[in-house]
């Protein structure tokens, strides 16, 4: 499986792309060779390969840096076997008594993408650009071909121009441009259907396999679409578009359902027509740099490690915020709320990765296995350890700046939240007693997402006098800044120069975009870079889900069958002050309060 850090992210010329998973949906499972993953892209790491189809599922294969495309035939008996480069192929009885079959162009495998929902925002804004970025900096496989599907009527020529208002360069390549951007949009193409259509969605597949060529096909769906479509689409596209002889990955956006019953069945309807691996939930925020480098920071730096526990650490502040409203999407912001839009995945998430034990190895299952264990030893959510509040109409500047349910698509008694905060606890050994503090709002004063690591006080500091009544100006505190102006930070006490006995508080900096020439991907782009190669790392297992939701189904049920009423804060305000109160209460102060800030 793919490191959190490696040196080459992609490669110059074509990309391997692993088939960890090498079946297709349910009805078309086969036994097919397996690919092997970029050397780039790994280094010498285990590689795992396993499929429901492929009886010598646990069999570790060592990748050595070569490059392999399909499978050697062995004996029966002799399920592994040494090839002349020194990889090892896996190879299944029933394999030999059923040859596949392979055209003239099948010495090479394709990808083909197909962005369910393309005329929609989300394809529009971010998956296009993502792709093409990938394309730009010469990330995707040699070939691969993008397929846009909606209900909308439109040509390829519309299509591609629709893509190329929002397609950018990398800043330090924009002097071929033009010349990738064209190269990229004539591999973009469009089918229009409708998305509960199996007729449709066999035009599609038709059409696939012609640009196929008779390679191996690879197929990658990207569900941009409601929620509530999701499983009419997985479930057309599994009967009639499903790759017949590569894997087929679907990726699925959020909202995961509204709560444990409706996520739970989403679940179960999914699992009708893919398995657990075909099924990639996506949460961009797991592929920002700064949320991947959490593991980075903490496992491969001594002076971190053994400070992170409880007999350290004082309290964990995770912090979201916009200085937007809901404009635009009021109507889809209303049936969720930001606990399920932000606080359920985002932040849980983020929690979950930081708060884990050293996983046995950077596989996928490993660390999501250590995610899950955090995430069912957290104690019950209590509704007293919740604020919720809703941004009202505020005048700033001559600007009238409108409230929540003054969007016309929000009732004018809505009792949404557009702002919450929490109080967690994990009840295990290395955090018990560690309050993990959760704040998420719109519109508010600043955009910004952060953790913080607030450390616990020197005992017996003999510099306390110089801080007078107030400990919390002496605490040292990591701050790691997720978005915008990425950066890490940790403050410390330091004399000021002069003759006198002066303390001030200093920041140890790292700024990226100091130290780092080279332009962050977006994390889209590690997603789907990810998806294609087979690396679910990134990704939300179902058993993840189920334990998130366990925590927050309890809550949101208690305040909506309450009509809890929100605590009104003005737009571009710090938000409802019963967020301070409940810090408070567990001697917690958020530190995006301070004099630094």
């Amino acid at each position: 499986m793919a490191t959190i850090s490696s040196s080459t992210r992609c490669c110059s010329s074509s990309l391997a792309y692993s088939n960890s998973s090498y079946i297709g949906f349910h009805h078309h499972q086969k036994n097919v060779p397996f690919s092997l993953v970029s050397p780039n892209r790994l280094g010498s790491k285990r590689v795992s390969l396993q499929s429901k189809s492929n009886p010598y599922s646990n069999v570790i294969i060592m990748q050595d840096g070569a490059v392999g495309t399909t499978a050697a035939t062995v004996e029966n008996k002799a399920p592994l076997k040494k090839l002349k480069d020194g990889l090892s192929s896996v190879t299944s009885p029933k394999e030999h008594k059923e040859p596949i079959e392979v055209g003239v162009n099948s010495d090479k495998s394709t990808v083909s993408i197909t962005v369910v929902g393309a005329s929609g925002d989300l394809a529009k804004k971010k998956i296009f650009p993502a792709l093409f970025a990938l394309y730009y900096e010469d990330c995707l496989p040699e070939h691969f071909t993008i397929f846009g599907y909606s209900r909308s009527k439109m040509t390829d020529a519309e299509l591609r121009n629709m893509v190329s208002k929002t397609l950018t360069c990398r800043i330090d390549k924009r002097e071929n441009c033009g010349e990738k951007m064209e190269q990229f949009l004539k591999r973009c193409f469009y089918q229009s259907g409708q998305y509960d259509s199996q007729e449709n969605f066999m035009e599609l597949d038709k059409t696939l396999k012609e640009h196929e060529a008779g390679r191996v096909s690879n197929r990658l769906f990207y569900l941009s679409i409601p929620p509530n479509i999701f499983v009419d689409a997985v479930r057309c596209a599994s009967l009639s578009a499903s790759a017949s002889n590569g894997w087929t990955r679907v990726i699925v956006e959020k909202p995961f359902g509204r709560d444990s019953e409706s996520s739970a069945a989403l679940t179960r309807a999914l699992k009708q027509y893919l398995e657990e691996d075909q099924i990639f939930r996506i949460d961009h925020y797991l592929g920002k740099e700064l949320v991947e480098n959490l593991s980075v920071l903490r496992f491969s730096n001594l002076i971190f490690e053994p400070l992170w526990s409880r007999q350290y650490i004082r309290n964990v502040q995770l912090i979201f915020s916009e200085d937007f409203g809901t404009e635009g999407r009021g109507g889809y912001f209303d049936h969720y709320g930001i606990i399920r839009d932000i606080m359920q995945n985002h932040l849980l998430q983020i929690l979950a990765l930081f708060a884990m034990e050293t996983p046995v190895s950077l596989d996928a299952e490993d660390i999501r296995n250590e995610k899950v264990k955090v995430l069912r030893s957290m104690k019950p959510l209590r509704i007293d350890d919740v604020v919720v509040g809703q941004y009202k109409s505020h005048t700033k500047g001559g600007v009238i700046y409108p409230g929540y349910t003054d969007d016309k698509t929000v009732p004018k008694d809505s009792l949404t939240p557009t702002f919450a905060a929490a109080a967690l606890f994990i009840d295990n050994a290395r955090w018990d007693g560690v309050p993990f503090l959760m704040k998420a709002g719109k519109a508010l004063h600043n955009r910004r997402t952060e953790i913080r690591v607030q450390f616990r006080h020197v005992p017996g500091n003999l510099y306390n006098r110089n801080f007078g009544t107030d400990l919390d100006q002496a605490t040292n505190e990591l701050v790691i800044r997720v978005q915008p102006d990425e950066a890490i930070y940790l403050k410390i006490n330091n004399k000021v120069p002069g003759l006198g006995m002066r303390l001030d508080r200093s920041n140890l900096n790292l700024l990226y975009k100091a130290r780092y020439s080279k332009e962050i991907p977006d994390a889209y782009e590690r997603l789907l870079l990810d998806a294609i190669e087979g690396e679910r790392r990134l990704f939300i297992r179902s058993d993840e889900l189920d334990a998130a939701w366990s925590l927050f189904t309890p809550v949101l049920k208690e305040l909506e069958e309450k009509r809890t009423f929100p605590e009104y804060y003005p737009y571009g305000s710090r938000g409802p002050v019963g967020a301070y109160y409940l810090a408070a209460r567990h001697n917690v102060k958020w530190g995006d309060l301070g004099v630094d800030e």
